[in-house]
């Protein structure tokens, strides 16, 4: 009898985790977190920067099948940054944008519990930038109509409520005060969805 219930305890484990992994499912959920911003690039001995916290918040869906999956996302960003030119002028920049990043990845798990690892591309569309201090005149990020970053990152799926966790790379170059440099940024999210099949 106690080999009876154990095969049956696999089997049933076995064909759940079969049918979380190769069937396909879709989901559709809301999502929020903050992310932190920095500029990168060769230019670091004429000005230097600090991370700030920024926030991002908008909707992500997935498609899903044999263990691998495609997520597309929207959210509206807002990217901040402290810089502080060779003069000492320090300035605050913001600049807020819609993301549209682009995932692939797989995923391994069961019984509603799973981690996730996935990358791709983002793009990124302007939506307003504003600078304030001492050095405004002469600090000019030409934070351009569209920015494109790579992403790389690693989540985890508990019932409805995921967690992730990103690097985000720019990948154009932008112009800092004649200077060139990329924005990058880590943020750690919170997704619940709202629909799942």
């Amino acid at each position: 009898m106690k080999k009876l219930v154990l095969t049956l305890t696999i089997c049933a484990a076995a064909i759940s985790f079969a049918s979380a992994q190769i069937l396909p499912s879709f989901q559709f959920g809301l999502k929020g977190g903050l992310n932190f911003s920095s500029l990168s690039s060769s230019a670091s001995t004429t000005f230097s920067n600090s991370n700030q916290a920024g926030y991002l918040g908008g909707i992500w869906m997935r498609f899903g099948a044999l263990g691998f999956n495609f997520q597309p996302e929207v959210y509206a960003t807002s990217k901040n940054v402290d810089i502080t030119d060779a003069n000492g002028g320090e300035v605050k920049g913001k600049f807020t944008s819609i993301d549209v990043p682009l995932l692939f990845g797989g995923k391994i798990g069961a019984f509603g519990v799973g981690g996730r690892f996935y990358t791709g591309p983002l793009v990124s569309f302007s939506a307003n930038k504003s600078f304030s201090g001492a050095a405004d005149e002469v600090a000019k990020l030409q934070y351009k109509d569209q920015n494109y970053a790579w992403q790389f990152g690693v989540g985890l799926d508990i019932k409805k409520i995921s967690v992730d966790l990103r690097y985000e790379a720019g990948l154009n170059k932008q112009s800092y005060n004649g200077y060139p440099t990329r924005v990058n940024l880590f943020s750690l999210s919170l997704a619940y969805s709202l629909l799942k099949f």
